[in-house]
């Protein structure tokens, strides 16, 4: 429970130093639950990291019909560019999402019942005409950098944190590498 409390930081809680001043969000981060948060968090952390101006939100698409199909009809005139939105289990909120915008939507789908199983199949069946781009069972940050990346054709700078980050999985997986090769067993023979 403790971790869950730190994921809801607020402003105030901030130094002054780092709050962002002026600031209009261009992805939109939406959640069937909060207690879907754990799980964007990583998205959020990426969106930081990239200083992508962002919003979150719970909305549901069983309980909060009405307010989905207002936020998506919406989303684009706020300058909203892409969005996120995880679900679990019937995770009907992407599609009603992408049904009521033009808007790219990226389904992120919850573990939850079937190991995300239930989910990651109602996201990725979209009837034609409704497409949702969909990543793997609780794979925000993937979601994330899909979104930098849509968000980076039209945007040089962009494109260079992107290039610069996929850089930094890469020094990270070499320098594993390097590391591995001093590793010894009696029959490793490199």
């Amino acid at each position: 429970m403790e971790n869950k409390k730190n994921l809801f930081l607020s402003t105030e809680q901030l130094p002054t130093d780092q709050l962002p001043t002026n600031m209009n969000p261009i992805v939109s981060i939406i959640m069937g639950s909060t207690s879907d948060l754990p799980v964007l968090d990583k998205a959020a952390q990426f969106f930081d990291e990239m200083e992508i101006p962002f919003e979150m939100n719970a909305l549901s698409a069983h309980r909060t019909p009405q307010e989905v199909e207002q936020f998506a009809r919406e989303a684009e005139g706020r300058g909203i560019k892409v969005i996120i939105a995880a679900a679990g289990m019937a995770a009907a909120l992407p599609g009603v999402i992408a049904a009521n915008t033009t808007l790219p939507v990226i389904g992120v789908p919850v573990k939850g019942m079937l190991d995300g199983l239930d989910a990651m199949l109602s996201i990725i069946q979209m009837p034609p005409g409704i497409p949702v781009a969909t990543v793997g069972v609780n794979g925000a940050l993937n979601a994330a950098i899909l979104a930098a990346e849509m968000l980076a054709l039209g945007d040089a700078n962009m494109a260079q944190k992107v290039k610069a980050y996929k850089e930094g999985l890469k020094n990270k997986i070499t320098k594993a590498n390097a590391e591995l090769k001093e590793v010894r067993y009696k029959f490793k023979v490199n």
